[in-house]
């Protein structure tokens, strides 16, 4: 079971090998200010659906300076599905904002918007500042090792450590991405 003396001693290696403004990111993060930031975040999150960062880190800036251009999506980027959800958040940028303020239940509403799942509403929603954990393939495996779901196990060293719940995942995952923790070998 992760205690809070473990969650330091990852903290402090993933601060070690330079992730440390993923931490001070998480931990100040604030809602989106205007429709301009929701859509960035919102097609953020559809180019790293399923992608490794490196790998849609370009397609996202590719994408957003074509869209910048009053281009498409579709001229950056090959995938017909993602590229077509990027057009429509960005061409309803003003009222999908205005709907998610309006929206009592955050995550279904970051559901609702086209190319987010129910993994990546978690995404989405830690990025527009709320406080939650993203059941991904480690969060997952860590939670099942501990009988608990990701939001729980965050929950929980949150509370112990004086983090977000929204940054203990961060810091967990960051720790399995680059090797600090091993969470196929936890889950077994």
């Amino acid at each position: 079971m992760l205690d809070a003396a473990e969650f330091y001693r990852l903290r402090d290696g993933v601060v070690e090998c330079g992730y440390g403004e993923d931490i001070s990111w998480s931990e100040g993060i604030n809602p989106p200010a205007d429709e301009w930031e929701f859509a960035r975040e919102a097609i953020f999150v559809i180019c790293n659906s399923g992608m490794r960062f490196t790998v849609a880190q370009g397609i996202y800036h590719r994408v957003m300076t074509s869209l910048a251009d009053g281009g498409s999506a579709h001229d950056a980027f090959g995938h017909k599905g993602k590229a077509a959800a990027i057009d429509f958040i960005w061409q309803n940028a003003q009222h999908l904002f205005q709907g998610y303020l309006d929206a009592k239940d955050k995550l279904a509403f970051c559901e609702s918007l086209p190319w987010i799942g129910g993994i990546t509403k978690y995404h989405l929603a830690k990025n527009f500042g709320a406080d939650v954990a993203k059941p991904d393939v480690h969060l997952q495996r860590l939670a099942d090792a501990e009988g608990c779901s990701a939001q729980e196990l965050c929950d929980r060293l949150a509370k112990a450590t004086g983090y977000r719940a929204a940054t203990v995942d961060v810091v967990l995952w960051r720790a399995c991405a680059i090797g600090l923790l091993n969470s196929r070998e936890i889950a077994r």
